[in-house]
């Protein structure tokens, strides 16, 4: 039986307009290496069988030489120029990642993915063929109107914040991108949206981790620094 292939896709082509600054938010030194340097050694060292990485045009020389090359990640097998939003990018990687069975789509800028997250990942998406990793909120959520004003208050229980990886059949979820993308809409905040959008498909939920944070802010980079020296 042939074994199936599965393939990370790392997204680093964000610019990172909330950090504030000239640097990615992917490309801030954390404890001296780059935030996307934690995301890339995590599926390097999982059960993934290959990775492809997404950065902006004008940085590809520079992930190459300063991050894959200088560190020795021999499972990225391409780096491919991402597109103007997040959606554009995810889909230069699933056509760079032809032939794989199943995808994992991570954020470049989430440094604490850890082996058991992509190992449970996995696991999900070979049963579930659509899962995403999440975990229950822990505040009181409010829906608020245009004018912030709070109109509803959901049941916390059934609240989850939503986290990379974003895992799903290869197939599957690339005739999703390709048929959001052909039919214009741009309201796409997450790779389980198109497949919602797409298809009438159920997505589950996978257990992540607290600390599995996406650096955003600077206060991030600050809980990341503490998150680092707890490991």
């Amino acid at each position: 039986m042939k074994k199936e292939k599965v393939t990370a896709i790392v997204l680093a082509a964000g610019q990172g307009t909330r950090m504030g600054g000239k640097t990615a938010k992917q490309y801030l030194l954390l404890d001296g290496r780059p935030v996307l340097y934690y995301a890339l050694l995590a599926f390097e060292k999982s059960m993934v069988d290959e990775i492809i990485l997404v950065a902006g045009e004008k940085d590809l020389p520079f992930c190459r030489t300063e991050i894959v090359e200088k560190y020795g990640f021999s499972k990225v097998t391409r780096i491919v120029a991402g597109g103007k939003e997040r959606y554009h990018s995810v889909y230069q990687g699933l056509k760079a990642a032809g032939g794989a069975d199943y995808v994992l789509i991570h954020d470049g800028a989430r440094p604490f993915v850890s082996d058991d997250i992509i190992s449970r990942t996995i696991e999900a998406v070979k049963k579930e063929k659509a899962c995403v990793v999440a975990m229950p909120v822990k505040d009181t959520i409010k829906i608020a109107n245009e004018d912030h004003y709070a109109i509803e208050t959901p049941n916390r229980s059934k609240v989850w914040m939503i986290q990379t990886p974003q895992a799903f059949s290869y197939d599957l979820i690339l005739h999703a991108y390709e048929k959001v993308l052909a039919s214009g809409d741009a309201v796409i905040t997450d790779d389980a949206m198109v497949l919602e959008k797409a298809e009438n498909i159920p997505v589950k939920l996978v257990q992540g981790s607290y600390t599995n944070i996406k650096i955003t802010t600077p206060e991030d980079m600050k809980i990341a620094e503490i998150f680092l020296k707890d490991r």
